[in-house]
């Protein structure tokens, strides 16, 4: 799939080969597409690829809605709150508005759309479905995070930025459902999953231009900064390790890692400057080979992964990481 999503850029010579040299390298193996590849021709502009965007993306997150309502055994109408996240197409009315009546949500569901977090949004969704759930102990919340980033491939952009992010970046949606503790459950599967323990969102002054969009005529163009690993190395560690120390941990005490696959060398970085384990990286790494950066659902997909391997010893701690925009980071911790 890899060289197919080449194959849209076209180009020869030297910018085929460079363009080979980050498929290479990006650790992608598979990626999904919301469309067929020949069906891409007629997405030329921003309009066309938006119209195709909110088709993409309302079957996706629909398919990923029920999945999660039906693996949480919980009925659309019970959902009081639905948080959604997007980074790669624009909707007035927001995406989760056009689906609620085709997913059987109530028409007084209270609707909080996210955009702009990018990498981030699927770990701060979780954090703002979080603290609208606290103080309701009969609340239930639907995260969803829809990401059609094949969409957003910019053809006549040869920068190295470009070339990375169409390596990289791949389509899909995940969703979560997360529930007050007065709320039954009793077609949930055993186990279930893990508690909000707290959560921290940071910016990191100065870094705006590092990541992000370019927006113009011919739709979203990536801003991708060569420096992000470093800047990784050298706020995201302390940053980390100050949030668990608030809580009494250091990163050796946290058992499961839902780190966002930003790229191999982002994870690198993370795992030299945590001391992080090749296997404690390993489902951030799978799921990076199995589809591609997936923006706002990887985290999300990643989480769903940790799950379906067996849940960890009751009581561990877990850790979601993703980073976006802004420049900024965004931690939840968990416990299982």
């Amino acid at each position: 799939m890899a060289g197919g999503v080449a194959a849209l850029r076209g180009g020869a010579g030297d910018e085929r080969a460079l363009s080979e040299r980050f498929f290479a390298s990006a650790g992608v193996e598979f990626r999904h597409l919301a469309f067929p590849l020949e069906r891409f021709e007629e997405f030329a502009g921003f309009g066309r690829a938006n119209d195709a965007w909110l088709e993409g993306a309302s079957e996706l997150a629909c398919r990923a809605a029920e999945s999660a309502l039906d693996t949480a055994g919980l009925a659309a109408e019970q959902v009081d709150l639905v948080v959604s996240t997007t980074v790669t197409g624009i909707s007035v009315p927001s995406l989760e508005a056009r689906v609620a009546a085709r997913l059987g949500l109530r028409e007084d569901v209270r609707r909080v759309p996210l955009f702009g977090l990018g990498c981030a949004g699927g770990a701060g969704g979780l954090a703002v479905v979080d603290a609208l759930l606290t103080g309701r102990p009969d609340g239930v919340a639907l995260l969803l995070a829809t990401e059609l980033c094949s969409l957003t491939l910019q053809r006549a952009d040869t920068s190295p930025a470009n070339l990375l992010a169409t390596a990289l970046f791949g389509d899909g949606a995940g969703a979560l459902l997360a529930v007050g503790d007065e709320v039954p459950r009793s077609g949930a599967p055993a186990g279930g999953g893990p508690v909000v323990v707290a959560t921290r969102s940071r910016l990191y002054p100065g870094t705006e231009r590092l990541l992000g969009w370019e927006v113009g005529d011919s739709g979203f163009g990536i801003l991708l900064g060569p420096e992000l690993p470093e800047l990784v190395r050298l706020h995201v560690g302390e940053e980390v390790s100050s949030f668990l120390a608030a809580h009494d941990l250091k990163p050796g005490d946290v058992d499961t890692w839902v780190c966002h696959p930003g790229g191999p060398r982002v994870l690198d970085v993370l795992g030299e400057e945590l001391g992080l384990s090749e296997a404690v990286l390993a489902p951030s790494r799978e799921s990076l080979a199995r589809c591609g950066n997936l923006s706002s659902a990887s985290v999300l997909h990643i989480l769903r992964d940790v799950i379906a391997q067996g849940p960890p010893p009751p009581g561990s701690f877990g850790l979601m990481l993703a980073l976006g925009p802004g420049f900024a980071s965004e931690l939840v911790l968990m416990r299982w």
